[in-house]
């Protein structure tokens, strides 16, 4: 069995959260990578708001890298202007990022705070919000790692991935490391956000196309039940999965 099983569990069967958890087409911001002056930087935003990042850099609770093998490499942000760039040891084939950006809660207005709803008279909405990010670096060999952090994470079904926009990219949604029902998927959040998202089937499959011959990336949304109702109603969770295809040589 090859090193790069090691990071899999072991999934005999699909297993979804039935009434458990809800899919939502919502207006939020999630992370993921893209090239920045030819670094790679921890993006947040949505659409083509790409806001400052660093200030939210509190707020990511690790970042995880593989070589090509599978294994572990030493891997960090740094703050470069408003611009978080990843660094490492080695070269990186995946990168990854969890962030936990707190408790939120709406009022009657419409105004965001950033407070539970017992502190937030009236409150319409009130959730906790998690975001999580995977960029594949290079066209991967293995199958694409489950990461303990990333209580959602969005994975290509196959190593077949496509080399041109247009053509059918399947991905598998896990929560928990166990495939999940119902996320929705967007196949282009940066140049398209407000799409009508795919939802995964009972075994947390998707088939979506790639839209662009350059950087995609793909989001899942899911809404889960909250475990302190006290303060909010629910759990949000965004995992975007990232990567760039070849345009023809200059």
């Amino acid at each position: 069995m090859h090193k790069f099983s090691r990071f899999l569990p072991l999934l005999l069967s699909a297993a979804t959260l039935g009434s458990a958890l809800v899919s939502v087409q919502a207006q939020a911001h999630g992370i993921w990578f893209a090239q920045r002056a030819r670094q790679l930087a921890l993006v947040y935003g949505v659409g083509a708001d790409d806001l400052d990042a660093v200030k939210r850099l509190p707020l990511v609770k690790s970042v995880n890298g593989f070589d090509a093998d599978g294994l572990p490499v030493t891997t960090s942000l740094r703050a470069a202007g408003a611009i978080p760039l990843v660094d490492s040891d080695e070269p990186l084939a995946i990168v990854a990022a969890e962030m936990d950006y707190g408790i939120w809660s709406r009022d009657a207005t419409g105004e965001w705070h950033n407070k539970g709803r017992d502190e937030v008279p009236g409150a319409t909405v009130s959730e906790h919000n998690f975001k999580y990010a995977v960029h594949l670096n290079q066209i991967p060999t293995k199958p694409v790692p489950l990461i303990a952090a990333h209580k959602l994470q969005l994975v290509p079904a196959s190593l077949a991935i496509p080399q041109k926009m247009g053509e059918a990219i399947r991905v598998r949604a896990f929560y928990d490391g166990k495939p999940v029902a119902g996320a929705d998927v967007m196949a282009d959040y940066v140049n398209d956000p407000d799409q009508v998202p795919v939802k995964t089937d009972a075994q947390g499959y998707a088939s979506i196309p790639v839209r662009n011959q350059g950087l995609n990336v793909l989001m899942a949304i899911l809404v889960g039940p909250s475990d302190n109702a006290v303060k909010y109603e629910r759990m949000e969770y965004r995992a975007s999965l990232s990567f760039v295809l070849p345009h023809l040589p200059e």
